[in-house]
């Protein structure tokens, strides 16, 4: 187990790295973008109103929110989210029917993704700066982390269900089963909680659209490298055992 998280550790510092790059690549552009936006329309609102606000003091550089910070925040996550995956992976192994590692670590981080990133990206995006009203984060960000909570207990649900209906309906239908169960209970838990589109009228759909699709993008760089890196690493290791 002590080796298999440390591959697992050591594949989610790896995926962090290559989500910085592409984030870097990618998505900063686009906050910088946003930023200038939201730096326009304060400036606006000084000269309609006369009177100009003091600048707050700024505790992190933009250069260092981009390149230190991020990378940090990348590979702590990336190897944080290795060792908790390859957990998850070692329990699995075996209990998922015929499976080998691979094929296990595949449907863990697929699992993974749809539950923690996709399902809680679809009803509440991610935004860039000048998006959102500041007195709402509270309560924003409480209905997002309750939303990947929910979504990754249903999760969990559909592996117990589809074990149950295993021998009752073969590996695959039962499989199918939990999740179009999944799928439907999602849906009712999206139509119960909160709405929110704090989109500003004039802000650009260019820069919210590709800020999105960075985001996504870097989620799915790490949960892909996660899957495909520990399943050979795994599989190498048992091999030699």
């Amino acid at each position: 187990m002590g080796s298999l998280l440390y591959r697992g550790m050591l594949v989610g510092l790896v995926a962090g790295l290559i989500a910085f790059g592409f984030a870097r690549l990618y998505g900063e552009p686009y906050v910088d973008r946003a930023i200038a936006f939201e730096e326009s329309h304060e400036a606006a609102e000084e000269a309609q109103s006369g009177h100009s606000h003091e600048a707050e003091e700024e505790v992190v550089s933009r250069k260092t929110q981009a390149g230190f910070g991020l990378l940090t925040a990348l590979v702590v996550f990336g190897a944080g989210a290795g060792g908790l995956f390859s957990c998850f992976c070692s329990y699995a192994f075996g209990r998922l029917g015929k499976l080998n590692i691979m094929a296990t670590s595949l449907v863990i981080s697929a699992s993974a993704f749809i539950s923690v990133v996709l399902v809680p990206q679809l009803k509440y995006p991610s935004n860039p700066p000048a998006v959102g009203q500041p007195e709402t984060i509270v309560s924003r960000t409480e209905d997002y982390f309750a939303l990947i909570l929910v979504s990754l207990l249903a999760m969990v649900l559909v592996y117990v269900v589809a074990n149950r209906l295993k021998a009752k309906f073969g590996g695959l239908n039962a499989a199918i089963i939990a999740m179009i169960g999944y799928a439907v209970f999602m849906g009712i838990v999206y139509f119960i909680m909160p709405v929110v589109n704090e989109v500003p009228a004039d802000f650009s759909a260019d820069v919210l659209w590709h800020f999105r699709i960075a985001t996504f993008g870097i989620q799915a760089i790490l949960w892909l490298i996660l899957g495909v890196g520990f399943g050979y690493l795994a599989e190498r290791h048992m091999n030699k055992l």
